[in-house]
């Protein structure tokens, strides 16, 4: 091993942790980690820089926007919805949801499914007396899944098609994930409605917590005829910045008045409604004319009136939040909409609002005003996850959804008869939907997560580094020569369970971007056909049913299904083991 090689492994590790411990945003994280090898002069700027013209990173973003005309549309949540009417059983229920979930992510992004269909399954729960913690975690694992089956079917498919492409193979066909993906799919079908309700928790939602423990949340200042700020604003009696304190609601009458803006006025008779630490409510009742309310149980209907709401949003992975505190990132004006509480972990983080740092996957209850709406249509700082207001019409675009549709199986099948590559095919998609006007320019360059995008390339450039400075051709061979005593099945083992801990502890991308290289070398070393193994990292990477971190569907359940990290573990350990089993069975017998 050389110096150069041993400072990148140090560097990657260092990085590894680094994700594992969220120090920081993961595209700034791997990024900074690529510049400091152009920095070290272990690759050129073309060579660091090669993940940007990636063709698999490029049609990651063309889908983007091909999801996000679907997401609009709203034909995903009509066809659910129909599914679950005739639900009769939970597990009828959980059937007629998996199919359709598992048939959709094998050609859309199934990021924006699960983050669609969660409040809609939240409230179809809710109606029926079911915990919604039954349900959330099984349909992000159905996702993920069905996305094994396609080459379209997840990023992670287009990543390691696109690292292939750059090795000199041929990458995959359409459908060539399938031989490992639909048996895999059908038997995690069978797992989730037959045995993973068993273990799953039975647990509320964060409102249904709220309100049954409201004092723990709210306090209630009545201001009096004596106060003397009275038509005097927020900013200047003093109600802001509060030790401990958050001012997110005033009732005035019939009205509420939410998010609290600084130049509100205070009027005799105005309830004050604070979250925050209820216990040093004490200091701020001994102000004159402002008297504790005891009498009354504030519940939280009291706080909703008009256009405003009671929401839960998860903290995206993208989400500029991160890093810095709700009262920096001046959430109210930004959102127009006054944080309750913040939930990590199924627990509540203590302290003032304004000084918690969220993080992703953190749930937070907001007392949203009317821009909420607009100020958050088209951003991906998180996921709404509250239950749909019944009102809301969903299939607004509905025609729009069924050209897409065809316009989409078109595609697919051009690519599937090998007419276009995945890449033109998605190139001419995303050209004929803005012809069309299925979408505009700024609605698609909305829909493209480029965080996600960062992430990829910037990871693929490390990628590249592993192999210029020959760290996988040296990895590689340790391996080999370890294992291949044992046989290839060892080899094939060690690769996948190497890949999926990757996945588990930093990202799906990021994890088949690092094991490519190595398990390439591997290949080359063993003559083990290459595409075999590239199949084998692109499930293994793809399959993250063990933690709430690795892929971004389970983060999206994380906070709303109320669970805890054990979750994943009691429940994804049993399919981790039998997607591993399958997919080595099938990659030996059938591929090599």
């Amino acid at each position: 091993m050389t110096l150069e090689m041993s400072i990148v492994i140090i560097a990657i590790i260092l990085m590894l942790v680094g994700l594992f411990l969220e120090i920081a945003r993961p595209d700034l994280l791997v990024f900074s980690t690529l510049f400091l090898f152009m920095m070290l002069g272990f690759v050129s700027a073309e060579e660091a820089l090669v993940g940007f013209s990636n063709q698999g990173m490029l049609t990651i973003a063309l889908l983007f926007i091909i999801a996000g005309v679907f997401e609009r549309s709203g034909l995903v949540e009509r066809f659910i919805s129909s599914f679950l009417k005739n639900a009769k059983t939970n597990r009828g229920a959980l059937f007629r949801l998996l199919i359709p979930i598992s048939g959709f992510s094998a050609f859309l992004n199934n990021t924006p499914i699960v983050a669609t269909l969660t409040p809609i399954i939240r409230k179809w729960a809710s109606d029926h007396q079911i915990s919604p913690s039954k349900f959330l975690i099984p349909i992000s694992y159905a996702s993920i899944l069905g996305g094994t089956i396609t080459l379209m079917g997840t990023s992670t498919n287009l990543v390691v098609h696109g690292l292939m492409l750059d090795a000199g193979l041929n990458g995959f066909s359409f459908f060539q994930l399938a031989i490992v993906g639909i048996p895999v799919t059908l038997v995690g079908m069978v797992y989730l409605v037959g045995f993973a309700p068993n273990v799953l928790p039975d647990h509320q939602s964060l409102i249904e917590k709220v309100s049954e423990n409201t004092k723990d949340y709210l306090s209630e200042l009545i201001v009096r005829p004596e106060f003397p700020y009275l038509n005097r604003t927020i900013e200047e009696a003093s109600l802001r910045n509060l030790k401990g304190l958050y001012l997110i609601e005033i009732i005035r009458g019939d009205e509420v008045l939410s998010p609290v803006k600084p130049d509100m006025k205070i009027q005799s008779g105005d309830r004050l409604i604070f979250t925050g630490m209820m216990s040093t409510i004490a200091e701020l009742q001994n102000r004159k004319g402002l008297e504790l309310d005891t009498g009354t149980d504030l519940s939280l209907n009291d706080l909703k009136n008009g256009e405003n709401q009671l929401q839960e949003v998860v903290i995206s992975y993208q989400s500029p939040l991160l890093g810095q505190t709700i009262k920096q990132s001046r959430f109210r004006d930004r959102y127009d909409a006054a944080v309750m509480a913040v939930h990590r972990n199924d627990e509540r983080v203590e302290g003032k609002i304004g000084d918690i740092v969220p993080k992703a996957g953190d749930l937070l209850l907001l007392v949203t005003g009317d821009e909420f709406g607009r100020k958050t249509a088209e951003q991906k700082d998180f996921y709404v996850t509250s239950p749909v207001d019944e009102k809301r019409n969903f299939y607004k675009n509905e025609k729009s959804g069924w050209i897409s549709l065809a316009l989409l199986a078109l595609m697919i099948t051009l690519v599937t008869f090998q007419v276009l590559s995945i890449f033109k095919a998605m190139v001419i998609t995303v050209g004929l939907m803005m012809v069309l006007k299925l979408i505009t320019p700024n609605q698609a360059k909305d829909s493209v997560q480029f965080q996600v995008l960062l992430l990829i390339a910037s990871a693929l450039g490390i990628g590249n580094v592993i192999i210029q400075t020959g760290t996988a051709e040296w990895l590689a061979r340790q391996l080999v020569s370890g294992l291949e005593p044992f046989g290839i099945i060892a080899i094939l083992i060690a690769i996948y369970v190497m890949t999926n801990l990757f996945t588990e502890l930093i990202t799906n991308n990021a994890a088949a971007v690092i094991m490519f290289p190595i398990a390439y070398e591997v290949a080359q070393g063993a003559n083990i056909d290459p595409t075999a193994v590239a199949i084998l990292v692109a499930i293994a990477a793809s399959a993250s049913f063990l933690s709430p971190i690795g892929y971004q569907t389970n983060l999206i359940v994380y906070g709303p299904g109320g669970y805890h990290f054990k979750d994943y573990m009691k429940v994804g350990m049993p399919l981790t083991l039998t997607t591993m089993l399958l997919t080595i069975t099938i990659v030996y017998f059938q591929l090599i």
